[in-house]
């Protein structure tokens, strides 16, 4: 069996940049609709805690697709085994964060995690630490996304969500942080599916989470009107265009 593979810390300018997006997030709170606060998505424990786990699932399946593919191109600079490392971290840093209880909450919402990390995305350490994750997962990788999947849900499960956990955002309840996770598993499992040649067959659960999270993140933004328009058919959305 593979051995434990748990998340490396973020730490140095990837973490100083997130700490001064997460303070203008919450300075901006009042500001009104656009750069408002991410309003928390309303959802039951139990809900948000099967979601979580029918994301788990779904990638775990998808990786056990791959083969002996692991060096396939998957999605920019990644390869299939980076891309699958990057996609574990959804999972790991639940445990990993856990395990570093917070005194307050800073971050409110799974919308405002998003904003207030969007600098770490855009540091050019972001996608060697895709790499390095990938790496970690040994010589079978399938197995031991299995692996983590199966440890992180066991200890989801012996949770209520109310548990204060230290993000790299700032404390979070983990009932707040759990949507970012399962958005995170849905996108990037898509992500493999499509560079496998499969169908991105989303679970209903975690489609509906994350495509309301979109949603928030669309209004909170100011950009909904175009979002709508395209989802509607009427027109295309500028390249490049996300609401992450």
């Amino acid at each position: 069996m593979a051995g434990t593979v748990r998340a490396p810390a973020v730490t140095g300018r990837a973490r100083r940049l997130v700490v001064r997006a997460a303070s203008a997030v919450r300075g901006r709170s009042a500001a009104g609709p656009v750069g408002a606060s991410v309003a928390r998505m309303d959802v039951a424990w139990e809900d948000s805690r099967r979601t979580f786990a029918d994301a788990a699932q779904w990638f775990v399946r998808t990786a056990a697709l791959v083969g002996d593919r692991w060096s396939e191109p998957a999605l920019g600079e990644w390869d299939v085994r980076a891309l699958v490392g990057h996609t574990s971290r959804s999972l790991l840093t639940v445990e990993t964060y856990l395990a570093r209880p917070a005194a307050t909450i800073e971050v409110a919402s799974a919308g405002d995690y998003f904003r207030a990390t969007r600098a770490v995305a855009a540091d050019p350490a972001f996608a060697a630490r895709g790499r390095d994750a990938g790496v970690a997962l040994g010589s079978d990788p399938a197995t031991t996304v299995a692996g983590i999947a199966g440890r992180v849900l066991r200890l989801v499960e012996a949770r209520d969500g109310t548990e204060l956990l230290t993000t790299i955002a700032g404390g979070m309840r983990l009932a707040d942080y759990l949507p970012t996770r399962t958005f995170e598993l849905a996108v990037h499992t898509a992500d493999l599916a499509t560079a496998l040649g499969a169908p991105p067959d989303v679970p209903a659960t975690a489609a509906a989470q994350a495509l309301r999270l979109v949603a928030d993140l669309a209004v909170a933004e100011g950009v909904a009107g175009p979002l709508l328009l395209a989802l509607t058919g009427r027109t295309g959305l500028p390249a490049g265009f996300s609401v992450l």
